[in-house]
């Protein structure tokens, strides 16, 4: 697949996605030189099919759950779920980057924003005796107090 700036992307995928991807010849047959994805010209779908056919399959699931019809649903949003995903898994931030095609690595330090679960696992993980113990010194100092409230 290529990306921005006609990167070539791998994706890796799910298992649950493989065995999907694998019963579909079965549900459809066709050659196997033949993609399985195609427009309706029979030619691969692209990016733009894709797209449309999102919009499309967006439109019929609104009928049910009429709050989609509000909602801007793109593949980018689930990109980027993937990455915080990843990242919060424990995976390194330069593999994640080689995944997500990102030719730098600022880029993807943007997936990895600690979501809350992350940020609760990495406070667990705090030495016990390195934890104040007593009451903060802040709180005795009345001009310092004063000073945070005017703020």
């Amino acid at each position: 697949m290529l990306g921005t700036g006609r990167k070539s992307r791998i994706c890796p995928l799910w298992p649950e996605t493989v065995d999907v991807l694998k019963a579909l010849p079965r549900r459809q047959p066709r050659p196997h030189n033949e993609p399985i994805f195609v427009n309706r010209y029979g030619q691969p779908l692209g990016a733009a099919g894709v797209r449309f056919k999102l919009k499309r399959y967006v439109q019929a699931a609104a009928r049910h759950m009429p709050t989609l019809a509000t909602k801007r649903v793109t593949l980018h949003p689930r990109r980027h779920s993937v990455g915080v995903q990843l990242v919060a898994a424990g995976v390194d931030v330069t593999l994640t980057r080689n995944w997500l095609g990102h030719a730098r690595l600022d880029t993807t330090n943007h997936y990895a924003r600690a979501n809350l679960e992350t940020k609760r696992k990495a406070l667990e993980q705090v030495d016990p005796s390195t934890k104040p113990g007593g009451p903060q010194r802040w709180r005795s100092d009345p001009e310092l107090l004063t000073w945070l409230d005017s703020l």
